[in-house]
């Protein structure tokens, strides 16, 4: 069967079947004949980013993490800004690459200053801050006693945020009781603390906030709300909202991504085909887009570039790209090739290749030196909130630098994922 796969004037012609695998096991790479970029591609932009690092890291205060960088200024955070966690965990992915122990050490200095945050039962970020940092450093190490009790300390901090009435974890304070899709990002979390510390009640929750997420989150396209704002008395729908898109039906770019990858993990963690079928659902509303750019980095809003000429963003951001969403798809799309037999799987695979190259040429890839040491340019924020717009971003990186890391497990033939506890 051949597939051919249009967008605009860009034509993929996919053909063949991707290496069928089972989830919950770490998977294996499609065959070498199917992969299409070099080895030599993909260590180059590893080994570009190690030098770009490490300008970044020559401006890092010792008590903050690098955030973003705009109007010439780096703008760092302390260690209870959601993004925290980033910096340390893209300097273990570069550790893991180069066996550089100077980057090692980099990241453990962070480590120390970032375990605080395991007592944060404020933010349900924990996933984003402990499971990309303490995560990340406790499978390249398997040092049980430095990092376990961390992971499971926070694991219980982010638990507290679950309400079994509304069947979700609270992601901001005010509204009434608010949760949005990026939370999905933090299950991951809470599976492998279930993994880790042997207490099933993590993985638990994190099912069933994600069959909540199916359920209230989606529309019939499979695009998705940013908020969902519940009553927590008995668990009834206040209101379907945005906060970062452009309009509270619109599609926000990075929210479709963040459902996506977190479906795709979920469906690896638990082996629950539905959860396979609804990335694939999700990943079909995105590469099908009408207004998905040919370069594959989509404009932060999908709706964005249709805006009317009344819209307060219609005029200066519709056509702004958001780079750290075409990141966290390539991320995403690489696993999802994995688990999919059919041609939809040379579809995934072929559209995260796409993405890297796209995001890897001076479009998107700052030269070394500049762009205060960031690896990307051409990320958005939050437009609504006039916050980042057009700049760098530590999480734009940090998937990026993972994508990189995990097609390079496709390429050597080894197992795509290790989750924390060695399994």
């Amino acid at each position: 069967m051949i597939m051919i796969f249009f967008r605009k004037r860009f034509v993929f012609v996919l053909a063949g079947v991707m290496t069928t695998v089972l989830a919950c096991q770490n998977q294996s790479a499609p065959q070498q004949e199917k992969l299409q970029l070099s080895a030599e591609f993909i260590n180059r932009q590893l080994d570009d980013a190690i030098s770009q690092v490490r300008v970044l890291a020559d401006s890092v205060p010792t008590d903050q993490m690098p955030r973003t960088f705009q109007a010439d200024t780096s703008v760092f955070s302390n260690t209870g800004w959601w993004t925290s966690g980033f910096y340390p965990g893209l300097l273990l992915y570069l550790y893991e690459y180069s066996e550089d122990e100077q980057l090692l050490q980099l990241a453990k200095a962070k480590l120390e200053i970032l375990e605080k945050e395991k007592y944060n039962k404020g933010t349900h970020d924990l996933g984003f801050m402990l499971y990309c940092s303490f995560g990340n450093a406790l499978r390249l190490t398997g040092d049980t006693a430095a990092y376990k009790d961390i992971l499971l300390t926070g694991a219980e901090s982010l638990i507290s945020r679950y309400s079994p009435t509304v069947k979700a974890i609270r992601s901001w304070e005010g509204w009434t009781y608010p949760v949005i899709i990026d939370n999905m990002m933090n299950l991951e979390f809470l599976t492998q603390a279930s993994k880790l510390g042997g207490d099933p009640k993590y993985r638990d929750i994190a099912v069933i906030h994600a069959n909540t997420t199916i359920v209230n989150h989606y529309r019939s396209d499979y695009s998705s709300y940013h908020v969902i704002d519940y009553n927590p008395v008995d668990g009834s729908i206040v209101g379907k909202k945005t906060a970062q898109g452009a309009f509270d039906e619109s599609a926000w770019a990075r929210g479709q991504a963040w459902g996506l990858y977190g479906y795709v993990m979920m469906y690896r963690e638990t082996g629950d085909k539905t959860y396979l079928d609804f990335a694939k659902h999700i990943a079909s509303f995105i590469l099908n887009h009408p207004n998905l750019p040919e370069d594959f980095v989509p404009y932060w809003d999908f709706d964005a570039p249709d805006l009317p000429a009344g819209s307060p963003y219609a005029h200066a951001y519709k056509t702004y790209r958001d780079a750290s969403t075409a990141s966290i798809l390539a991320s995403a799309l690489i696993e999802l090739s994995t688990h999919t037999e059919d041609d939809d799987g040379a579809t995934y695979l072929a559209t995260a290749e796409r993405i890297l190259q796209s995001l890897s040429s001076s479009a998107y890839k700052a030269e070394i030196g500049s762009n205060g040491g960031f690896i990307l340019r051409h990320s958005v924020g939050s437009i609504p909130h006039g916050s980042e717009i057009d700049v760098p971003l530590t999480y734009a990186d940090y998937y990026y630098i993972e994508a990189l890391m995990r097609y390079r497990r496709l390429l050597e033939g080894k197992l795509l994922f290790e989750d924390v506890a060695g399994r």
